[in-house]
This record gives structure tokens, sequence and C-alpha cells, in this order.
């Protein structure tokens, strides 16, 4: 192996290291502080290979030192985090879209293609509640503040606006993260999740997405089309989740729509502050000054300002809306009566005619842009609803749904009995008559009629704040066409669905494929789906048919290189289907943040995605950590979905990297990859006899489910089998023993039995998809230890089922990373990455003793030591080691 080059931290985390030393002496005392710097000089000096074998002096530590020093650790990881972020080493060069848009012309594509595509284009990303965020939002408010009073050190500010010394106000938020609590201490409720959410889109998305726009605009060369839409999970998916109910979706519309308003209501009042324009000095048109005369605003002291009265009638419009709409008083009000407006677009008509009128003054600075033409963004891009709304709920729920509510009808007893033509026939005439099923006398099980609640309460948020508050409706498990069809008759019982010559449907119904025999069953039950008249008399209204590809649960099934070759492969045998049937395919790609469940590079992902299925239009899911390491501030939001919309431009719009012949070749050596990987995965997971014993003795699955991180269970049943428990959890668990299994599992032995090792590294050089499946699972190994994973292994109590497994696993480990290193020819990990490599490198002294000692506290917690420091000790190294590892979820 290659000698490892050294590490030079950057200033930020010198810096920030230093404070947090600071901080630890004064409130820890010079003893704590004394303990904690030796135990992290002598692990980075046994990571560096000096002095032999170094003792750490663990054992030495009593439970409150050793609670003191998990925290101090987690803090410094938090820190390095936010100075890596901050110094670029999570960017990727050439990721905008303006670098995107020369790109393109220099292939000969022009800025006239980049705008047809983008007029028809949706790009979105979707805020999830999936728990792998550990850190309490408390935590991620102070890291925000020193993220921008480091701004202002950049900028050689020495004071903040508030008259406080920089540096020290920097010092002051790092003693306030060391004493807040970092554990939370009663489990997330839905209104949490929702309030969480909520931070991101009205303090990042709503500034952030507008002077986007305008970024774009000038790249462009024109006003760019609306393309760029956030959505949300939370509140909707009903998935396994049986917290979320009807009083969860209004909560999160409603909470939505008063964010948004109280937004366009400051916008406003500023607006009306900075247009003090004068009809003594300015010409104004008709447009104008007919709508100044309708705001009633009839002060002496504005009769000559039109701009103010007319912004005047529009605040009391909007203040008007907002208790219309939310039922509450704008936090502001006016002195105004206004009428609410009826939809967005009577709002934008408004500020567009006061746009005009500063037009038409002429071509001078006030004629575009401002914080006007933001905020007309805005509107464009929020409307009542702030984010679209999904509903998700698995097809085995609907099933049962729809059996209780034929059977109740008197329709049909046994639904469950029928077989799919028999079910798709039954469904397909009830669709067709007006008739509703459900009697408001008649009594139904709880699970159906919260079902139905929650339909009622999307019927009613359609009314409320327009049809793109809900737009989609995610079915989990779909398997057949009776799945979506079950979907539709739901949405009829409540007016969402019309039977009619076209029927109409104004919730997109819309098949989640997550596991291995979905993904290849897909293209035919799309084909079936489409065949159906009265489904393309729909579709081809809309256009558009969404198809979500889930990676987590397509992972767990197959592992790795199986989930991801499938979803490109089902990705791939989708475009014809769609093609066919004349119809816009809209791929939701339900990416995780670990590399198990999809994670890894978004621009790199998007650019890997097969020929001819992005067309502009791509959602994807954003959750856990994720969520704050990717819109936690203005400035990451920003580089963030440039990155998105760049990928998703030249995805669409540049020639295939491949030929069709090099495309043939690829496509058979990765079957036959595909192939041994998922027998060498399948056989240790699902065949190995004991493997579900070792994997929740090994690793802190259990102790995982108690730490207070998200409304939903860990498992969609009852049941200690792997098939049920949920991908997070199961990729969560192997992060934290430093194995992480689903990201490389299999690879090893794939890589070791092809024949043609020529033609593998000719697919790392040529083939994008190859290249990002290769650099996510080499990130994910970077960060694993073998070492480290046997001691947790040491505490499966089977010695003899821990000697026949763990080995495997080691060796399909070296297998991977060797095999890894032939195809892309280096000679170690990570080599032709050293900004990546140096990031790794630089966490691993600090996440060793963390490890260490959460073995430690697991041994004592399960041999019954009900000390609840030591609980908490370990709930604390599970936050401290994901804080660490980044994306370990």
């Amino acid at each position: 192996m290659a000698e490892l080059p050294a590490i030079t931290n950057n200033a930020d985390i010198r810096f920030l290291g230093k404070l947090l030393g600071d901080v630890i002496r004064a409130y820890g005392g010079d003893e704590l502080f004394r303990r904690t710097e030796y135990i992290r000089s002598a692990s980075v000096d046994r990571h560096r290979g000096v002095g032999g074998e170094v003792d750490l002096g663990l054992d030495r530590l009593t439970l409150d030192e050793t609670l003191d020093f998990v925290r101090g650790f987690m803090l410094f990881s938090m820190l390095a985090n936010l100075a890596e972020d901050r110094q670029g080493v999570a960017a990727e060069p050439g990721t905008d879209v303006a670098a995107a848009i020369e790109r393109l012309a220099g292939e000969g594509i022009g800025k006239d293609r980049v705008a047809a595509l983008l007029d028809a284009a949706l790009i979105a990303p979707v805020l999830t509640a999936h728990p792998t965020e550990v850190r309490r939002k408390s935590m991620i408010d102070h890291r925000n503040r020193i993220a921008e009073l480091m701004a202002l050190r950049d900028g050689g500010t020495t004071t903040t606006p508030d008259g406080d010394d920089v540096e020290q106000a920097i010092t002051r938020q790092i003693a306030l993260l060391w004493q807040t609590r970092v554990l939370r201490r009663e489990r997330l409720y839905v209104t949490d999740e929702v309030e969480t959410a909520l931070s991101y889109l009205r303090d990042v998305f709503l500034s952030v997405l507008p002077g986007l726009y305008q970024r774009w605009d000038r790249a462009l060369g024109a006003r760019t089309p609306r393309f760029l839409r956030p959505g949300s999970w939370i509140g909707g998916d009903r998935d396994g989740n049986p917290n979320v109910v009807a009083a969860s979706l209004t909560t999160a519309l409603a909470r939505s729509c008063e964010a948004v308003l109280g937004y366009y209501l400051d916008a406003v009042h500023s607006l009306g502050a900075e247009l003090s324009i004068s009809t003594e000095h300015a010409e104004v048109n008709d447009e104008l000054l007919a709508l100044a005369a309708r705001s009633g605003d009839t002060a002496p002291s504005r009769d000559d300002e039109p701009y103010r009265r007319a912004l005047s009638g529009i605040y009391a419009r909007l203040a008007a809306t907002h208790l219309a709409l939310t039922g509450k008083p704008a936090p502001r009000p006016g002195s105004l009566a206004g009428e609410p407006y009826d939809d967005p677009l009577a709002l934008r008509r408004d500020l567009v005619t006061i746009a005009y009128a500063l037009a038409d003054q002429g071509d001078g600075p006030l004629a575009s842009g401002g914080a006007l033409g933001r905020l007309i963004r805005a509107v464009d891009t929020f409307g009542f609803h702030l984010a679209t709304l999904d509903l998700r709920q698995n097809s085995a729920v609907h099933e049962a749904t729809v059996a209780e509510m034929l059977k109740v009808a008197g329709v049909e007893a046994d639904y469950a009995a029928l077989d799919e033509p028999a079910r798709v026939d039954l469904l397909r005439r009830e669709l067709a008559n007006a008739r509703p099923l459900v009697s408001p006398y008649a009594k139904y099980s709880d699970e159906t009629a919260s079902e139905l609640a929650i339909l009622r309460a999307a019927a009613d948020a359609h009314a409320k704040y327009g049809a793109a508050s809900i737009r989609q409706y995610i079915v989990s498990m779909a398997k057949s066409v009776s799945d979506l069809l079950e979907v539709h008759l739901l949405l009829k019982e409540v007016g969402l669905y019309s039977p009619g010559d076209p029927p109409t449907a104004a919730i997109m119904a819309v098949p989640l494929f997550e596991t291995v025999g979905d993904l290849e069953a897909a293209p035919q039950i799309m084909t079936d789906w489409f065949a159906l008249p009265e489904v393309a008399a729909i579709v081809s209204v809309r256009g558009v048919q969404e198809v979500m590809i889930g990676y987590s649960d397509s992972n767990k099934d197959g592992g790795y290189l199986t989930s991801t070759w499938q979803l490109s492969r089902a990705s791939a045998a989708l475009t014809p289907v769609f093609e066919k049937a004349g119809v816009g395919m809209q791929l939701f790609h339900g990416r995780g943040g670990a590399v198990g469940r999809g994670g890894g590079s978004a621009f790199a992902a998007i650019r890997a995605q097969p020929p001819g299925t992005v067309q502009g239009r791509i959602r994807i899911t954003e959750q856990g950590e994720v969520i704050a390491a990717k819109y936690g501030t203005r400035e990451s939001a920003t580089t963030n979905l440039e990155a998105i919309t760049a990928a998703t431009l030249l995805s669409s719009l540049e020639p295939p990297a491949l030929s069709n012949a090099d495309a043939k070749r690829f496509g058979a050596a990765m079957d036959e990859l595909s192939a041994r990987a998922f027998a060498a995965y399948r056989g240790l997971v699902y065949e190995t006899e004991g493997f579900r014993t070792f994997f929740r003795q090994m690793t802190p699955i259990a102790e995982i489910a108690n730490l207070k991180i998200g409304s939903r269970p860990a498992s969609r049943k009852k049941s200690d089998a792997i098939e049920d428990l949920r991908a997070i959890p199961w990729v969560f668990s192997w992060a934290q023993a430093r194995v992480m299994l689903p990201g490389w599992y299999g690879v090893g032995q794939a890589l070791a039995g092809f024949a043609d090792k020529a033609l593998l590294r000719e697919m790392a050089e040529a083939w994008p998809f190859f290249a990002a499946t290769l650099d996510n699972m080499e990130q994910v190994m970077a960060k694993s230890d073998m070492q480290i994973a046997e001691r947790y292994a040491a505490l499966v109590e089977d010695r003899v089922l821990a000697g026949a497994i763990f080995p495997r696993i080691r060796d399909g480990w070296k297998e991977a990373r060797d095999g890894l290193l032939g195809v892309t020819g280096q000679s170690r990990l990570l080599e032709k990455n050293p900004k990546l490599d140096a990031s790794i490198r630089l966490r691993l002294p600090y996440i060793e003793p963390l490890n260490r000692l959460q073995i430690e506290l697991m041994k004592r917690h399960r041999a019954g030591e009900d000390d609840p420091r030591v609980a908490e000790g370990i709930l604390l190294s599970i936050n401290a080691i994901a804080t660490a590892l980044r994306n370990s979820g």
C-alpha cells in the first residue's frame, strides 16, 4: 500500500477546534480538558502510526467523564463539518447552472433548447421525516449561527451588527452548544417533524429560490420558466406510521400556509417602505392608478404615492387571506379592510401590475428585478401552500380499506380473495359509477375510518389551498395495476376522482417500486396501466406520469450493486413504455443519506441516469441529516439546488456518454456482476443460519430504537425479521458498528469472479453510471473499519456463530477493497480524491474512541447495569458517531 499523505487541517477547523478546547477548559475544568486532549492526541498518533500501539486511557474515564468526553468529540465533529462545508470540501466544481449552460453551448446546444426544456421541467427536492437526523434542532440552530458569524469574520468584520466582538460571539455560541442538552427526552411527534421541516422551507427555501431564479435569468439571458419547487412528505406519509392522521395533514398544510403568507406580508410591507415614488416625479400608468384607487387607502400623506397605496391594498387583501386560510389574524394587522385573494394568481396579477408600471417608466434600474421581482417569483413558486405535500400509504392498507368499503356497501364480500383480473374489472366498474361506496351511517374499522378521514382532509386542502397543495399519492410496495386503481377508488369517495368521458383525477396515483422483483416487474405494470382507456385519458391530459423507485428497500433486499443496477435497468426499461404511451416520464428517486440507501453525490447520481430517463423532470427525497447538511444554511442550499438543476440540464440535453455497442457490452457485464453480487449478499443476509441474531447482537440496533429521532416505529411489523425492519435502522446500525455492509457487500465477490478485468477498467473510465457506483462504494469503505467492527462482533453471545459469520464479512470487505482498487487503478482508497480522503481521515481518530466507548457501554447495558448514565452514554455515542460519519442513515 502507498504511504498515506499528511493531513492538513483547514484554518477553520484549527480555529474552531481551539475555541472548543477553550470552552471545555472553562466549563469542564482543566482535568477534563487534559484527559480529552490526551485521548485526542493519542488517537491521532495511533492513526498516523506513531509509536506503535497507544493506550487511549478510555478505561480510566468515569461515567460522568465519559459523557463529557463524548459530547466534546461530537461537538468537534459538528464544527469540523461546518468548517469543511464553508471551505467547499463538500462542493463539486462545475456543478452550477451557468457552468452547465456553458458546457452545453460548447457541445452545440444553445440556450433556446435549455429554455425549452425548462418550460416543461420539474425539479423537486422533497423533504421527508425519515429518522436519521440525530441532532436536536437547538444544536443545528447554534451551528448555523456560528456559520453566520464565521462569514462576518471572513469579510474582515470584527463586530456584529449588535456590537459584539465576532470571535467572542463565536466562542459564546460554542459555549451554548457545550451546555445544550444533546439528546431529546421525548419521542418526536408528527407536529415536531412538521415544525422542523417548516424551519427549512420558511427560513431557507423561501429566500433562496427567488434569488436563484434571478441568477438563472442572467445565465439564460431570459426569464427562466418556473420549474424548481419544493415538496414534503411530512404530515402525509402514513406508510408504517400510525401517528400520521387527518389532523397531521391539516396541521402540516395550515402551518405551511401561515408561513408563506407571513413571508408575503413582510415582503409587501418592505416594498411599501421602498417604493416611495411620487407622481410629482414619475408618470404612472392607468392600471396602477386603478389598483391604488381600489386599495381604500385615502391617507393624504400618500395621495401622490400610488405605489404605496396599491401596496397598502395588496397588504390588506393578504391580511384577509391570512385570516381566511389560517383562522388567525395577520401578525401585523393593517388598518385597511380587504377581500381575501381567491388564489395565488390573483395576488400575482396585482404584483405584476406594479412591475409593469415600473417598467413603463423606461429602461432604468427600476424596470425589472429587485425585491418585487423576487416576490413575484416566490408567489409563482410557493403559492399559498409553500411546498407540495405528498400522500403515501402501503398498498396492503389500501387493499384492506377498499375490501371493507366494498363489503359494507354490499358490492363484494371478499375482495382480497379475487385474482388480479377480477380486481381490475371490479375496480373499473366502480370507478365508472358516480355512486359513492361509503355511507355516513355505516360503521368502519379504525384503520378504514382513518384512511377516509385523511382523504377528506386532502379534498378540503384542494378546496382551500389549491390543487398544487397535494399532487401525488405514493403507493408503497406497488405490485399491480389494482394497487393504483384502489387509490383512484379512494379518491373518488372524496371527489378527487370524477367518472366521465374523460374521467379526471386531481391527484396522481404514483407506484413505488421498492424490491428487486418489483423493479423488474415495473415496465409490465406500467404497460398494463397505460392500456386502460380511462387511465390513458387521464394521463394524456396531464401529460406526465410519475414512477417512484426506492433505493433503500431494494438495497436491503438485494445488496448494493444489484439494487443500483436494477434501479438503472428499470428506469431504462420504462422509457420505451412511456414513449409508446405518448406520456412524459417523471421519476421520483427515493434516496437516503447513506450510500446503502442511495446516498452520495446528487450531481453524479443524476448525471449517471440512463439516457432519456430524466427529460427535465425529476423528484428526489431529502431526508434526515442530509436536510441539515444540504439546506441548513442559505449558502449550502444555493450550492445544492444549483447542483441538482445543473445535473438535470446536462443529463437531459447532452448526448449519451456511451455508444449503443458499448452500452450493450457494459450492460451485459453489469448483469453478470449483479448476479454474482446478489448471490453473495442473499447468501449472507438471508440464507445464513443465525444471521438475524448476529446482526441484532453485533450492532446497536436495539439501542438505536431508544433514540427519540422520529415518530415512526423502527419496523413495519412486530417482528425481528430483517425483511420487516425498515431500511433506515438497518443501514444506520451497520454504520455505527463501522461495517457499512449495505454499501459494499457482494461487490468484492462480483469483481473477483469477473474474468475480463480490462473491461471493468474501461467501464470505470467511460461509463458515468459505473464510475458513480464505485465512487460511492469507495467513500463508504473509507469510513468502515474491520478492526473496530471485530470489537462489535465480540458482543455476539454465541462465539461460534460470530466466528462463522464475521470472517465472511471481513473477507468480503478485503475482496471489495482489492477489487475496487484494481478497477480504478489506485494503490489505496480515495487516492484520486485527496480532499475527501483528508476529510475522512481527519475524522477517524475522533470516531474510534467513540466506537470503543460505545462497545463498553453496550456490554454494561446488556449485562443489566441500570445506571441511567450508561444508557445516556450509548445514545450520546450514537449521536456523536453519526455526526462524525455525516451521511450514516
